[in-house]
């Protein structure tokens, strides 16, 4: 901990001042939840260190509860977000300073989150610390996912995750009952 004191301080990271800028993004959301015609966003860098996986993923996971995530949800999301920051952290910079550079946006039931970098670009290590599982859990914990080399360098993961409730439609059209099959899908059938 006290090494990472030291590396927080030099990279100007502070997390009293990204709280604050935290909680104003929030404030912005009509009774603390999104509204469809409102749209709720987080645009912040921070240094390619440990501390900032976890000050990213709570600024995302607090974005898509503000947008209706729950349960399950939120939990795919908190393992999509942990997995691509960790990812910049260990692979990115291989060892040299850094910025995480993480955007996310809540619009029409979806979030959208970029997690970014400026480092060497996705390239197979033989000395890799990790054990190679980290996009594949992404790809499953997100409903879209693009892996996107970045013109100025680094690479940048575009996941898009659907807030509404799985079961959204479960409402307007009972499923897998008897009722469902003598039910037409729409009036017009």
């Amino acid at each position: 901990m006290c090494g990472d004191d030291g590396r927080i301080a030099e990279a100007g990271y502070d997390p009293v001042d990204q709280g604050i800028r935290h909680l104003l993004a929030i404030s912005l959301v009509e009774g603390g939840r999104v509204t469809e015609t409102s749209a709720v966003t987080l645009s912040q860098s921070y240094p390619a260190i440990p501390i900032s996986i976890r000050e990213g993923r709570n600024a995302v996971l607090a974005l898509a509860a503000a947008g209706g995530a729950t349960g399950e949800r939120l939990e795919a999301i908190q393992l999509a977000c942990s997995e691509a920051l960790t990812n910049v952290v260990v692979h990115a910079y291989r060892g040299a300073p850094g910025q995480i550079h993480l955007s996310a946006g809540v619009v029409s039931g979806e979030l959208w989150v970029l997690v970014a970098d400026d480092g060497c670009g996705l390239r197979a290590r033989s000395d890799s610390p990790g054990l190679g599982f980290g996009l594949k859990l992404i790809a499953k914990s997100t409903d879209g996912l693009a892996i996107v080399k970045r013109s100025s360098g680094g690479t940048e993961l575009r996941m898009r995750f659907n807030l509404r409730s799985d079961d959204a439609g479960a409402a307007d059209q009972p499923r897998g009952s008897v009722s469902c099959a003598r039910t037409p899908a729409s009036p017009r059938f």
